[in-house]
């Protein structure tokens, strides 16, 4: 993070040994920042300052769905579509270490990304804080239509569909669903609109 004309602008990369960090205020070698603690006041080469700091969750467009679904510490809730692992993360520290995410994702790729992430955060958390990220998020590599099974000895406070077709999932986990429980469906377009607002996110809630 650093200030430019009096503004503050903020930089947020994945550190590599041999890469490095460019802008038009310098450059400075990730080899240079690893290992560094939040907080520390770095200067590139052209004598720009940056100060350090970890990315929170805040730093994702996530949270106005996390609000709408209103989940609290201890809850169980069913996400499917893992991605980066993104909402993976807001959901785990939501329902907190008596809680648990049961996340599916149908790509393998975005599987193994999803784990990785969680276990990166997980492990750079541990620098700066006294309790550890909680270990509450189960990876299932499985096409959620497909996994009725599954459903059939589980209930959910919560449910997050993020996938190209949630009608293909909810007459699966409409049932594991609790009385009262908000299952929140989010659609990164919508066909009959996909040429005009190809970008536009819709957010549709159901409570059961």
């Amino acid at each position: 993070m650093r200030r430019k004309h009096n503004a503050t602008v903020k930089m947020m990369c994945r550190l590599a040994e041999d890469s490095v960090l460019a802008s038009s205020g310098g450059v400075l070698p990730h080899r240079d920042i690893i290992g560094q603690l939040p907080g520390q006041m770095m200067h590139t080469s052209a004598g720009a300052r940056l100060l350090l700091r970890r990315p929170s969750l805040e730093e994702y467009d996530i949270s106005a769905m996390l609000m709408m679904i209103d989940i609290h510490p201890g809850d169980t809730v069913l996400e499917t579509g893992s991605g980066s692992g993104a909402m993976s993360l807001f959901l785990s520290r939501a329902v907190g270490p008596k809680g648990h995410v049961v996340s599916y994702e149908i790509r393998e790729d975005h599987h193994n990304l999803a784990k990785k992430n969680y276990r990166h955060w997980r492990a750079a958390w541990e620098i700066g804080h006294r309790e550890e990220w909680p270990d509450n998020v189960d990876f299932i590599l499985k096409d959620i239509s497909t996994a009725a099974a599954d459903m059939k000895s589980k209930t959910f406070d919560a449910i997050v569909l993020d996938m190209l077709n949630p009608q293909l999932a909810l007459p699966v986990v409409h049932s594991s669903l609790k009385q009262g429980g908000v299952c929140a469906v989010y659609l990164a377009n919508i066909p009959y609109q996909a040429e005009k607002v190809s970008t536009t996110a819709f957010l549709m809630l159901l409570r059961c």
